[in-house]
Parts: structure tokens; C-alpha cells; sequence
């Protein structure tokens, strides 16, 4: 099965990443946008795993959530990897809540890479993925509409999640997108 462990957000959060998705698709970019309803902070791509390695996954993340407290997040800006002037991925950023996300990520990686698991060379960066861009089509109106739509996340104030849980989740991938199951959660439970 292919897997991913991420943190979900809230609806909250989802309204504003749908406003914001909504207004960048007015661009007329070759962009494959995420239904904000699946939108996750992704804090490990684990690929296809077996029985076996999902039962290693699940025992590694209760035992570091163990030590890890709830934090608080909220949205920040948007932007683009690699850069925006050759945008492949367009993302928003975390404010509150980023260095938690990333220390996270990292226990992660580390408690996952004593169970077998290869780390990635790639730094962590606390990003929720909202599109795919799949040409150059209109790039540049991409681009100012990129800008411009910084004001939504803005104008939405501190719209903030509680993370209380790290979710192993199942991803299944069809015609109409994925389809993403959770297979196990650990609650963060640190002092």
C-alpha cells in the first residue's frame, strides 16, 4: 500500500486554502489544484509499504507522540517551488506552528530511519501542497495571481488549527484523484 504520515487541518483552514485556490485558477494556469477537502500538512512520504512495515510505522509514531506536546498552527504566505518565475508546486506556508511541524518531521525521519525507513537528503520544509503546475501555461498570469492572493490568507486573520495527532494514512490513487484513508493515529501527548 502506498502511505504517507501528515497532521490534517482544520475546516477553517480549508476555506481559506479553497478562496485562495479558487481565485489562482482564475489565471488559466496548467495547474492539477488539490481538493482543499484532502489538503494535509505532509510530514513524511513513505511510499509503498508492507503489512509488516505499517505495523513498525504505527508502533514508532506512539511512542514519539508520547513526547511531543499539541501545538497551535496557522497559515502565513504563498509561494512556489523551485521559485515562482518556474513554479512546480505552488504551496502555503505555516507561521505559528512551523518550527514544531519541522521538529516533528524530524523525529519522524529519525525514529523511522531506526526501523528500517531511508531518510530523505531533502530539508523539511512545514508546507501544505494546494497545486501541481503541469506546463508554462499562462505562468505569468500565475504568477501576479500568486501575489495578489496573499491578501486572502491575510484578510482571514489568525485562522489557527490545534495539532493534537500525527495520522499514518493510506493513499490510494485513481482517476479522479486520490483517495486518502487513515490507517492509524497517535495522539500527541508531551508535557
Amino acid at each position: 500500500m502506498r502511505a504517507f504520515i501528515a497532521i490534517e487541518i482544520s475546516d477553517a483552514i480549508k476555506d481559506v486554502l479553497g478562496r485562495v485556490i479558487t481565485h489562482l485558477k482564475y489565471s488559466g494556469a496548467d495547474v492539477k489544484w488539490v481538493d482543499p477537502g484532502i489538503i494535509h500538512l505532509t510530514l513524511k512520504f513513505l511510499g509503498e509499504i508492507t503489512d509488516d512495515k505499517r505495523d513498525d510505522i504505527k508502533s514508532s509514531l506512539d511512542t514519539l507522540a508520547k513526547d511531543v506536546k499539541p501545538f497551535e498552527m496557522t497559515i502565513k504566505d504563498l509561494g512556489a517551488f523551485p521559485a515562482i518565475e518556474r513554479p512546480r508546486v505552488i504551496w502555503v506556508g505555516l507561521d505559528k506552528g512551523s518550527l514544531e511541524a519541522t521538529d516533528l518531521a524530524l523525529r519522524i525521519k529519525d525514529s523511522l530511519s531506526e526501523a528500517g525507513f531511508p531518510g530523505s537528503d531533502r530539508p523539511f520544509s512545514a508546507h501544505l501542497t494546494i497545486g501541481r503546475v503541469r506546463s508554462p501555461l499562462n505562468s505569468d498570469k500565475l504568477k501576479d495571481k500568486v501575489s495578489s492572493a496573499s491578501s486572502i490568507i491575510q484578510s482571514a486573520g489568525a485562522v489557527s488549527h490545534k495539532v493534537s495527532s500525527v495520522i499514518l494514512f493510506q493513499s490510494t490513487l485513481t482517476s479522479h484523484g486520490a483517495i486518502h484513508t487513515k490507517l492509524h493515529e497517535s495522539a500527541l501527548k508531551g508535557h
